[in-house]
């Protein structure tokens, strides 16, 4: 059985789903794999609006099957293994991966939400959960750090010491602790509607607007106020003239007669 499957609907909306519920979604060397396969033709998938992330049975991702993992050192340290100190190895393109999509990328989160699951649902745009989920850093039970490319998306997230409590305790928190916490966007007793009319929302803007928001704001968050003004200049110029924000103008002007975007041309 496959460890992750992805669908897309009728909405050009992508639904990937973690599949491994007898063991709480827990990941092993497989779902490794498969979830950064999924992210590179998401990547590259023009069909794709936007993207939801969901957890198969009673929880979401119970983080790490170490036991699994352990059978086979080589195959643990492979993730690891960077051909440059500075880019993602593929532990962390488990979680940086999804920040690559040119589109939304919501989770919905219901049940345990625990280490490399938290680490994997920091790497989307929108987390919604549902009010019994819950989330931990919990790597330190394992004398282990966060290192799925928590050391950025938490720092985006969260104020440090916040951050470097979960990660120092391991301790479980709840979705409203979360939610003051900066982990959680929304908290929803039907965490997968919410994501959904979320997508259906931001899919009624230019796909070339979604992706070019998308990477402003992750390309600047941090950076320096030159480079934030000027990619915000040059992103404004790429998509203005582009055709779908002819087509926005004319659902705009019209919202009984939308006319349908184009592929998204933004890069």
């Amino acid at each position: 059985m496959s460890r992750v499957t992805c669908t897309i609907d009728d909405n050009q909306i992508a639904i990937v789903s973690l599949n491994r519920p007898e063991k709480l979604n827990a990941i092993d060397m497989e779902m490794f794999k498969a979830v950064n396969a999924v992210t590179r033709e998401l990547k590259n998938d023009k069909r794709v609006r936007a993207v939801i992330v969901r957890g198969a049975g009673s929880d979401f991702c119970s983080g790490l099957d170490v036991k699994s993992l352990l059978t086979s050192k080589s195959g643990a340290l492979s993730l690891l293994f960077k051909w440059w100190p500075t880019r993602a190895n593929d532990a962390q393109r488990f979680s940086l991966g999804w920040r690559d999509i040119p589109c939304p990328v919501i989770f919905s989160i219901h049940g345990r939400c625990w280490g490399g699951g938290l680490q994997l649902a920091s790497g989307g745009d929108f987390r919604i959960a549902s009010p019994d989920a819950t989330f931990s850093i919990m790597e330190a039970k394992w004398g282990l750090i966060p290192d799925m490319g928590g050391a950025i998306a938490f720092r985006e997230l969260m104020r440090k010491d916040h951050t470097l409590e979960m990660a120092m305790t391991a301790k479980e928190i709840d979705s409203q602790t979360a939610k003051e916490y900066g982990l959680v966007t929304k908290i929803a007793d039907d965490p997968y509607a919410c994501a959904y009319q979320l997508a259906l929302e931001c899919i009624d803007r230019s796909p070339d607007v979604l992706a070019a928001n998308k990477k402003l704001y992750h390309n600047t968050w941090w950076s320096s106020q030159g480079k934030a003004l000027l990619l915000e200049t040059w992103y404004q110029i790429k998509v203005g003239i582009g055709k779908n924000r002819v087509i926005a103008a004319k659902r705009e002007r019209n919202p009984d007669e939308k006319p349908n975007y184009l592929p998204r041309k933004f890069k």
